[in-house]
Formats: structure tokens, sequence, C-alpha cells
């Protein structure tokens, strides 16, 4: 058996886009993880570095610090980019409320 090299991984999955990224995933239980994505299988197991899990309130949150945290790939519901910054719409909401 041979080894694939890193062009042939890196052509056969679309996660391999997203290592070393912060990424946000949300889980089947309704729970959202935000944490830097450092490994993952062709299961979509996944492993999150400074992983935080965010809790969403009307327009407010806050994050929970997890650390170094290991997903099941049968618990991911969705995988997309973390980091957003919020757009002036949101902005000016969040200011008009102080």
């Amino acid at each position: 058996m041979s080894w694939a090299g890193p062009e042939e991984i890196y052509l056969s999955t679309s996660l391999a886009s997203y290592l070393d990224r912060k990424l946000l995933v949300l889980l089947r239980d309704g729970r959202k993880l935000m944490g830097t994505l450092r490994s993952f299988d062709q299961f979509a197991n996944a492993v999150l570095e400074g992983a935080c899990e965010r809790v969403i309130v009307g327009e407010q949150y806050c994050d929970i610090p997890l650390g170094l945290y290991v997903i099941r790939g049968e618990n991911v519901v969705l995988i997309g980019h973390g980091e957003r910054r919020a757009s002036s719409t949101y902005d000016s909401r969040v200011r008009g409320r102080d």
C-alpha cells in the first residue's frame, strides 16, 4: 500500500483548505464551536485547537473556553469560516443600544 502525498490529499478533500484556519462548527445538538482546525480524517472527525463554545442569546453572545477539542464526525452538521467582521448594520444596532 502506498501513502498519498500532500498533492493527492489536498485534491481529494475539501477540509484540507480549512487546515490552520479559524472555523465555526455547528453540531447536531445545536452547539456552536469555534477554534483552529488542526486535523481531520475521512469521517470528518476533527481536532480544534483553542476551541470555545459560542452561546448566542438574542443579539449577544459569549464564548466558553474549551481548549483542545476532538469532534466526532457524525455530530458535525456544518463547518464554515469563523472569522468574519461584523457588518456596519450590526455595529450600528449594537452601538445604538448604549
